[in-house]
Formats: C-alpha cells, sequence, structure tokens
C-alpha cells in the first residue's frame, strides 16, 4: 500500500506539530480565512492588495520604528503572507538591522553577499543581459535542510515598467486540493537539490554552475562554491507553519523528485502539483518602485521575479533570514 511507508515516517512530525507556538491571536488570523476575524492594527496602515494574499503597509519608517510598529509588521507579514512598502529610504545597516529582528541572516551557499555588506547580496540586471535572477517559481534555500524562513527584498534602481514579482499562496494551494489527493500527499516527501546539474526533475541536466548566468555578468561574478554546505535534502510535501499551525504545500522549482517514488509515479504528481499552486487565484503581483521593499514567508509562499524589461537596469539588495526544519 502506497501509504504504510508515509505513516511510518509520521510520527516525529505528528510530535512536531504539537511543538506549534501559541501564538497571540492576533497573530494567527487571515483575512483569507471565513474562520478568523481580520487583525486590527493601530501603528501601521495595512491594505491588501489581492484576494489571495498581499498587502501595503503604509505610516512607518523602517529605519526608525520602535518594538510596537514591528510587532505590528510582524503580525501583518504573518496574516499576508507577505508584506510591501513604498517610499522607504533605508542604508543597508539599517535593512541588516531591521532583517535581524526577523531572526538570524542566511548567508547564500551559491552567491557572494557584498563586499562591504556580506549579509545583503546585491541582485544586479544590466541593460544587455538577457538573464534575470530567479525568473522561475521557487520558495527561497528550499535544498537546504533549514529553509529560509524569510526574504526581505529592497529595490535600489528598477526599470520605469517591467522587473514586477509574483507571489503564490500555497496554504490556498494546499487547501484548494480534493480530499483524496491530500490523504495521497500527506507524510510523502520530497527530494529538493540546489544545483540543477546535479538532477533535474523533467529529466534534462542544467546548466554547468559557471555558465548559470551566461547571460548576466553581474551575476556569474557572485556564483561561488558552497563547500561542505548541504545543498540537497529531503522536506515533507505539506508542511505545517511553525506560527500560524497551518498546513501549506511545499514544493517549487528547487524540487526534483518524491522520495520512494519511482521517477515515472513522481513527475506527473509534481507536474500537476507546480501548476496548481500557481494558478492566478493563489496569487498577487507587485509592481517596484525604487524605495520599495518587500518580505515574504518562504513557509508558506512562492515567488517569481518577471523578466520582461530588456535594455533596462534593475538592482535591488536581497536579505535572507534563516529558518527551521520544516516539519
Amino acid at each position: 500500500m502506497l501509504r504504510s511507508p508515509c505513516r511510518r515516517r509520521r510520527t516525529r512530525e505528528d510530535r512536531e506539530r504539537r511543538r506549534v507556538v501559541d501564538r497571540p491571536r492576533r497573530f494567527l488570523q487571515n483575512p483569507r480565512s471565513k474562520e478568523r476575524p481580520v487583525a486590527s492594527y493601530r501603528r501601521i496602515e495595512v491594505k491588501p492588495i489581492a484576494g489571495a494574499l498581499g498587502a501595503e503597509i503604509a505610516g512607518v519608517d523602517l529605519g526608525n520604528m520602535d518594538d510596537g510598529a514591528f510587532e505590528e509588521i510582524a503580525a501583518a507579514w504573518l496574516e499576508h503572507l507577505v508584506v510591501f512598502f513604498r517610499r522607504q529610504t533605508i542604508t543597508p545597516e539599517q535593512q541588516i538591522a531591521f532583517a535581524k529582528r526577523f531572526g538570524e541572516i542566511h548567508h547564500h551557499p551559491f552567491m557572494k553577499g557584498m563586499d562591504e555588506h556580506p549579509e545583503i547580496l546585491e541582485i544586479i540586471k544590466e541593460e544587455g543581459d538577457t538573464r534575470a535572477f530567479g525568473e522561475v517559481w521557487h520558495t527561497d534555500q528550499m535544498f537546504n535542510p533549514k529553509p529560509a524562513k524569510a526574504t526581505i527584498l529592497f529595490a535600489k534602481e528598477t526599470p520605469d515598467a517591467g522587473g514586477d514579482t509574483l507571489f503564490a499562496n500555497m496554504y490556498l494551494a494546499y487547501e484548494a486540493l480534493s480530499d483524496p489527493m491530500k490523504e495521497l500527499l500527506e507524510g510523502v516527501k520530497t527530494w529538493n537539490v540546489g544545483d540543477r546539474q546535479t538532477l533535474s526533475r523533467n529529466g534534462a541536466i542544467g546548466p554547468p554552475r559557471e555558465g548559470r548566468y551566461a547571460g548576466n555578468e553581474k551575476m556569474a561574478a557572485k556564483v561561488r562554491e558552497p563547500g561542505d554546505l548541504q545543498t540537497e535534502c529531503a522536506h515533507p510535501l505539506v508542511r505545517t507553519h511553525p506560527e500560524t499551525g497551518r498546513k501549506a504545500l511545499y514544493i517549487s522549482n528547487h524540487t526534483q523528485t518524491l522520495e520512494g517514488f519511482r521517477r515515472a509515479e513522481a513527475r506527473p504528481i509534481l507536474d500537476f502539483l507546480m501548476i496548481h499552486a500557481v494558478q492566478p487565484e493563489f496569487t498577487c503581483r507587485f509592481r517596484w518602485e525604487v524605495g520599495s521593499l518587500a518580505i515574504w514567508d518562504n513557509r508558506c509562499t512562492q515567488h517569481r521575479a518577471l523578466n520582461d524589461y530588456p535594455g533596462k537596469r534593475r538592482r535591488m539588495h536581497r536579505i535572507t533570514i534563516a529558518g527551521d526544519a520544516p516539519f
């Protein structure tokens, strides 16, 4: 039977689920769910931008805020999965300080940070570049045994049109599945790979690491060897959010196969889930301007950068927050 090995793997995971932190009620509220009332905010203004996820926050300077304002930002982030700010003028030092409020900063295993601020990965696409960083659907650092909790992206230079980022709600992606499909996926684990030269979900070998950004010289220059860092690992296909307790589909383009399945069995399941997870009803789209900043929750979202601005420059400062092992 298919589910027998899955059930054996669930014992430890069930124990972990019982450790979900009992957060204050407003940290668990979600405007996308009719069962939970919308949270109220006194220090910030929160305006949803789509039905599935995403909200713009106004009335706060991220470079100069107190603990009360940050507490409300953190609550809005959990509620809306990704939050956006406009007209911010923070320095790299202030962005780093803001990021540390969310947790320990994670350093990318394949990409070097800025010389003067190694916590920040500067993402650049020049006018003549043909490739963009992160232009496929993914969740950050899924190939890490402890994937990223959050990502903070700050716009330094933007094209006058194009270069938007799409986000998808993986809570909704899971909840929209049929009960038989949920039963099939329960307890199943994925195998996730950071170096696509090693293995690819569609059976093709990916480009060599040194040639992955052949169309983007600035990003190619940042590529480094991960050394002893682990960049392949298994994760539950359905994970439980450690702060909200909600289940989410946990899959991205880093996902190569399903543990215990033959390749021919895993491929149609993965192909279906990848298409299902990012259908328009589960998504929002953000238009960047200089001074815009986004924070997204990698534990329950996917995102994708659009490469639709040929001949124009885009420069962003990214910080990733370390997370815990999914359960």
